[in-house]
């Protein structure tokens, strides 16, 4: 698996160039002013809910000896929850919304390398969008159910320096499902999609790590995640949609 998410992370190095030589800049648009607001209104409430959060916390400490610092380390992990969970949010609301507008760059994309093929799906912007909406509503229910365990282990002293890579991982992984889908959606059917994701998952984490690396980013990376990562995950995903190459 870690060939195959190597591959995911070397599919970046071509996505720019392509984007500029196909003309998909148009395409990205209004999936990056999706990205930018929905980001504006994730870090908005982390930042207001972490203080309320931190102070809420701080007063079950009921001796005056310790409280302050009490209340930074709640504050900072109430932030860090929070912030977690909204990138989680952030990244599902903005792989649903844009699914519509990423259909016609991975169609584009697939058309450049291998022709105009007529056994695709065709679907309608609503159906692209319900779609999106069903396929983030699935993960996100998943990732939660997940999230915050896991985020319970972080607690844990040594547990929790794995439990934060586990994490990085999980995120990683539903990221890159939701950029493979827009290729996905015109091939295979909502389980078999969900089944291919399975089987190419170290695609889908390469992906996705590059994906919430950027991120970190500030600015440039809500407004490059999704050309880049679209771009890259749409040319692995019709290699093995192709080829026939479906590998763990």
């Amino acid at each position: 698996m870690i060939a195959s998410m190597l591959k995911g992370i070397r599919a970046y190095a071509q996505a720019l160039p392509l984007i500029s030589k196909l003309k998909l800049w148009k395409y990205f648009v209004i999936p990056i002013l999706i990205s930018v607001v929905t980001a504006i209104v994730v870090a908005s409430l982390a930042y207001s809910l972490s203080d309320n959060v931190g102070h809420y916390l701080a007063d079950f400490w009921k001796w005056e000896f310790g409280k302050e610092t009490f209340e930074v380390i709640s504050t900072f992990l109430s932030g860090l929850i929070i912030l977690i969970l909204g990138l989680l949010l952030y990244k599902h609301i903005v792989l649903a919304l844009s699914a519509p507008f990423m259909s016609p760059v991975s169609e584009k994309i697939e058309k450049h390398f291998h022709g105009k093929s007529h056994d695709h799906r065709t679907t309608s912007f609503r159906e692209q969008l319900v779609r999106g909406i069903k396929i983030s509503v699935r993960n996100i229910s998943r990732e939660l159910a997940l999230t915050i365990p896991i985020l319970l282990l972080s607690f844990v002293p040594v547990i929790g320096v794995f439990s934060t890579i586990l994490l990085f991982l999980m995120q990683a992984y539903y990221a890159g499902f939701g950029n493979m889908d827009y290729t996905l959606e015109r091939h295979y059917k909502y389980k078999d999609s969900i089944n291919f994701v399975w089987k190419n998952k170290g695609i889908a984490m390469g992906n996705g790590i590059v994906f919430v690396l950027f991120l970190l980013v500030p600015v440039i990376g809500v407004i490059l995640v999704l050309p880049l990562s679209v771009t890259a995950a749409t040319t692995e995903t019709i290699k093995r949609i192709h080829t026939k190459e479906l590998i763990e």
